[in-house]
């Protein structure tokens, strides 16, 4: 069949296909966001299965756990479910300059001595490779590098050496020659993705593949790259700050819930063992408007600092500033406690932090915010010695959080004596030695309580 080239429209935002320009997508509904493209009709090449195709019966299938394979870091360990899958395909994202290419040259520098490891680059040359290595210390010498963006080149190599795990840093860099368009378009992304898929899928290839974000924040390219690949994993954090955070948004062989924690230091990615101790490091002393909640991610207890400020407004309109938790979360809270309580926060600014830089949007902080609104409003510090978690409705409730055990013995753990908690969960935790649990009701309970 002779090859020809034609024009379509694609959506960057979803990846859906149309043959002319629409002004919305009618797969997303978002406005504005079809590109045209030339593609290339005709014969494409795959890679050839070793496998035979045949239908089996569900009672045939084996379901034998796969060993997993430890990266050496405990953290993108966690995230992942326990390790990496045999064949998986493993999609990161993140800011520019926040660390990607960092981890992953970590996890090569500790799989490169028991297992075969090919590192592909597209941004970089072979001597920037080898200065970030000599940041983080020894190195095997049978880690191979390739700086090649041709994807025709790459998938020749992975098939000849058969590497045990295969990094390609970037996905947007990668150029495939049977799409006429260029690296970074919605046609090279997806069609270089579903390559790399093959090869991981039919030579047993485990493939990280690295990816760009948007000023949104997501993966740059087509929607249905996340689809494709097995894992997805963000690299967050504020850039001029050292800790990072790996968090996992899709995963078919574990749990979504999970993150990792790392600091940035000159020789590369540390793990935060004890990230709760890490993020309330520096606390004020003495301070109204200052308390300390407990959040969980995934089955990991964090304990963060949550800071307010409030004082009255000297327009007419009050200003409110959330930062590290949901904006609206906070205005609901604040007009909880004007309706439930009496307190006339109508006429004061409102700032509330999240210390540490950290984003969290769990219920179970809706009490902390609270606490610390209140202890700013009447100038009053709350003990140090003092934990809250709880969720807050609209009529003042405090309600349940699941896992009250594992928070409090979190805070057990890092001193604490004391954690006012919702009521209903106080028969939850049965380990109470060392600390004093108390359950409330309602906000008015809690603010008796300090």
């Amino acid at each position: 069949m002779a090859k020809g080239k034609k024009s379509v429209y694609f959506c960057q935002n979803c990846g859906h296909e149309e043959t002319k320009w629409l002004g919305q997508c009618p797969a997303c509904k978002e406005w504005n966001t079809f590109v045209e493209e030339k593609v290339t009709t005709g014969k494409t090449t795959a890679v050839k299965s070793q496998r035979e195709s045949k239908v089996v019966s569900l009672s045939e299938v084996r379901t034998d756990d796969q060993i997993r394979i430890e990266t050496g870091l405990e953290e993108l360990d966690r995230v992942l479910g326990g390790g990496i899958v045999p064949g998986s395909l493993i999609l990161v994202g993140g800011d520019p300059g926040i660390g990607k290419s960092t981890l992953l040259l970590q996890v090569c520098q500790r799989l490169a001595q028991e297992k075969s490891v090919l590192y592909v680059s597209g941004e970089e040359s072979l001597a920037q490779i080898k200065l970030r290595a000599n940041r983080m210390g020894q190195f095997c010498d049978d880690l191979k590098l390739l700086c090649e963006t041709n994807l025709d080149t790459i998938r020749n190599v992975i098939e000849s050496r058969r590497p045990d795990l295969a990094i390609i840093d970037s996905i947007q860099t990668m150029y495939n020659e049977e799409v006429a368009s260029a690296p970074g378009s919605v046609s090279q992304v997806r069609e270089s993705t579903n390559v790399l898929m093959q090869l991981a899928k039919v030579l047993g290839v485990t493939i990280f593949i690295v990816g760009h974000v948007t000023k949104e924040g997501t993966v740059a390219g087509p929607r249905v790259l996340e689809h494709m690949v097995d894992t997805v994993l963000y690299f967050e954090g504020d850039r001029h700050a050292s800790y990072r955070i790996l968090r996992g948004v899709k995963n078919r062989f574990g749990s979504t819930n999970e993150i990792g924690v790392f600091e940035m230091r000159q020789n590369g990615l540390v793990e935060v063992e004890n990230p709760s101790e890490y993020m309330l490091s520096g606390r004020p002393e003495n301070a109204s408007g200052s308390v300390v909640a407990c959040s969980l991610e995934g089955t990991r207890p964090l304990l963060i600092e949550i800071q307010a400020l409030v004082c009255q407004s000297n327009f007419g309109m009050p200003r409110r500033t959330a930062t590290g938790t949901d904006y609206n979360r906070v205005n609901l809270l604040m007009a909880v406690l004007e309706k439930r309580i009496g307190l006339h926060m109508s006429n004061c600014d409102a700032y509330v932090n999240i210390a540490g830089g950290i984003r969290m949007n769990e219920p179970a902080i809706d009490l902390g915010i609270v606490m610390a609104l209140v202890s700013s409003y009447k100038n009053r510090p709350i003990d140090e010695t003092i934990l809250v978690f709880g969720e807050v409705g609209l009529s003042g409730e405090v309600r349940a959080v699941n896992m009250p055990e594992q928070r409090v013995a979190e805070a057990r753990k890092l001193g604490f004596e004391t954690c006012i908690i919702p009521e209903v969960s106080v028969h939850m935790v049965k380990e109470t030695t060392g600390i004093k649990v108390i359950g409330v009701k309602n906000v008015s309970d809690a603010m008796n309580l300090i």
